[in-house]
């Protein structure tokens, strides 16, 4: 038995636990205001499902957004499908939430990042964690706070 307590893994568990219970709120509500979302997953992932023609279009990764037109929403324990519409032609999705690696709110400023092991090998990151964000004056866009748990793996 391990002596240590995998915080970065518990957080990560939880943080798709919060994603799970916002698109299933979406799932039976719709999508409440000007809330949207931009979802980056691994297109590699043991998994996914989408068509072959986005798997070659997108090897490695991918970013739907979904606000003003998706159908056939459906959130599982272990991921959700969704249709979405790729150039007048609609496309049916399952994404696992062990695939996402972004989950971003820009309407609120709010956002998820999913960091491996490999991720940390290949950046370096600073101490801190989130991007500040200016006033709405000075900035032309909005920007995301971002999570990431990196500081809290072994």
């Amino acid at each position: 038995m391990s002596q240590d307590i995998d915080y970065g893994n518990l957080m990560h568990t939880a943080m798709r636990g919060l994603i799970k219970t916002v698109l299933t709120d979406v799932s039976n509500n719709g999508l409440p205001g000007a809330h949207h979302f931009f979802i980056t997953f691994d297109t590699q992932q043991e998994g996914v499902e989408l068509a072959d023609w986005l798997r070659e279009r997108y090897p490695e990764e991918m970013t739907i957004v979904m606000q003003h037109w998706f159908e056939n929403l459906e959130v599982g324990d272990d991921g959700f499908s969704i249709t979405l519409n790729f150039g007048d032609a609609p496309e049916p999705l399952y994404i696992p939430y062990m695939a996402i690696k972004t989950f971003v709110d820009p309407s609120v400023e709010f956002g998820l990042r999913f960091e491996s092991a490999e991720d940390e090998d290949e950046a370096e990151f600073s101490e801190e964690e989130t991007i500040e964000i200016d006033s709405e004056e000075e900035k032309h866009h909005h920007d995301a706070d971002v999570v990431s748990l990196d500081n809290f793996r072994k």
